[in-house]
């Protein structure tokens, strides 16, 4: 990593335990040791995780598809892993359990093919194709979703709202426990798929005439994806534009290289998400607002930018 890099990522590092500490002191009850431990912190400890794992993905996603505006939520991953995850619970599989993580990731896992081959043009997935697939997708798996909350007895107990904004609020040590192995490794697959995204940025004919093997990069870069996303899903609902506005922001400061975006991405969300979790519980105390509304509001308005600004850079869609 540069040196700029490397005081990014201590600076943010510094950060997130700082938040961390402040995070655990703050709430409507008084601090007391139980609180802390059993309620705060397996809260805390899931928003880095989830956190960072949101914004690495999303760094993956966008170098792995040359695609500014690829994210998990808005591409249907998540959606696919939230199905999956309910549908389990239907069957008996416990929320925040290991077999919960993995059906989760397993149904992230076939959403990300569907949405990947259905934009597959001239052996390149196509930006507005793979917006647009993501959106069939979310649709249907939410369709799904619906009818699964309102005629499974085990489900219903977790409301489509839980679902479509995310929460924190039922984080418990055994289900960060649940989620710690599927971010390690997506996060390793990650780091050994770093380099080889820095050449698939010259394109793919120049990335292959360099010795690359394209479409084996861009599949270990989306199963990442899936790990990285899947079962952090399946334990806290559907938290969106994390993954999008994350790599743009640093990808600004410290620019396209893999292994310093994929690492101060992942820094930088899981300081996001504590920051944002911490207003959730706090803005509208003793109510709460689902982390995942927090996100979209400051998302949502940043994702036209995007939209416009890699629309004027392509030339227009038409």
């Amino acid at each position: 990593m540069t040196r700029r890099a490397t005081w990014v990522a201590l600076a943010l590092g510094v950060a997130c335990v700082v938040g961390s500490l402040l995070a655990l002191r703050l709430g409507a009850a008084e601090g007391t040791a139980q609180i802390v431990w059993e309620i705060r912190a397996p809260r805390v400890a899931m928003a880095l995780l989830i956190g960072g794992g949101l914004g690495a993905a999303g760094a993956l996603m966008q170098g792995s598809l040359s695609n500014p505006l690829a994210d998990p939520a808005l591409v249907g991953i998540s959606a696919g892993a939230a199905l999956a995850t309910v549908a389990g619970a239907a069957v008996g599989l416990t929320f925040g359990s290991l077999g919960a993580g993995l059906t989760a990731t397993v149904g992230a896992g076939v959403a990300a093919a569907v949405v990947v081959l259905a934009s597959q043009h001239e052996g390149r997935p196509e930006v507005v194709t793979l917006l647009l697939a993501g959106v069939a997708v979310t649709a249907f798996a939410g369709a799904l979703l619906a009818v699964l909350v309102t005629m499974t007895p085990v489900a219903s107990g977790r409301s489509l709202t839980f679902w479509s904004s995310g929460s924190l609020a039922l984080s418990t040590w055994p289900a960060v426990t649940s989620v710690l192995p599927f971010v390690l490794l997506g996060a390793g697959t990650a780091a050994y798929v770093a380099r080889s995204l820095d050449v698939l940025a010259l394109g793919d004919r120049s990335a292959a005439a360099a010795g690359v093997d394209v479409r084996r990069v861009r599949v270990a870069a989306i199963a990442a994806v899936v790990l990285l996303v899947g079962a952090g899903v399946g334990a806290v609902g559907v938290i969106a534009f994390v993954g999008l506005l994350v790599p743009h922001a640093v990808r600004a400061v410290l620019g396209p290289r893999h292994r310093s975006l994929l690492l101060v991405s992942a820094l930088a969300g899981a300081l996001l998400l504590l920051l944002a979790d911490t207003i959730a519980r706090l803005l509208a105390n003793p109510l709460e607002i689902p982390i995942g509304a927090v996100t979209a509001a400051i998302g949502a308005p940043a994702f036209f930018v995007l939209l416009r600004r890699t629309r004027a850079r392509q030339g227009g869609w038409a």
